[in-house]
């Protein structure tokens, strides 16, 4: 019964949520570097699909090189775990205007083994996840964005 009036309440404030399965019309300019492909990759599916360079809104995304940190060491002194953090650097453009500009950053810590194969797996899922990371980020503010200012655009 509780959820059912809950459930009334919401509807009946106008309330819609951010991610209701509406496609937003942003297109996502290229992202120099394998990383910023994946990103690029991510930030259209969150957006539900590829735009072309037409939509009403741009993306411009600039992604810095990942930073390598060590986190651990065993006895002998050798490394056992890394962080590895990504930043990227965005403008939103309505036109030739920026309605919203920002930073994000996302770090993952990840094992560091002798073993090559298992660094390199371990490095890549973790640069995976941070990927996925920073799309929700920028993803969620741009959307967010791009309503406030149609919002605005109406009144």
């Amino acid at each position: 019964m509780k959820k059912l009036l809950v459930l009334l309440l919401v509807a009946g404030c106008g309330f819609r949520p951010m991610f209701s399965g509406d496609d937003t019309d942003i297109y996502v300019d290229k992202i120099n570097g394998i990383n910023g492909i994946e990103l690029r990759n991510a930030l259209n599916a969150k957006f539900g699909g590829a735009r072309d360079s037409n939509a009403m809104y741009k993306l411009v995304v600039r992604l810095d090189e990942p930073t390598k940190t060590y986190k651990g060491l065993d006895t002998t002194g050798t490394a056992t775990w890394q962080a590895i953090k990504l930043t990227a650097h965005y403008d939103l453009y309505a036109g030739n205007s920026v309605i919203a500009s920002g930073n994000e950053t996302a770090a993952e810590s990840y094992t560091f083994v002798n073993y090559l194969v298992a660094a390199n797996a371990s490095y890549n899922n973790a640069v995976q996840n941070i990927v996925s990371v920073l799309a929700d980020k920028i993803s969620s503010r741009a959307i967010a964005e791009t309503q406030k200012y149609q919002s605005a655009d109406k009144k």
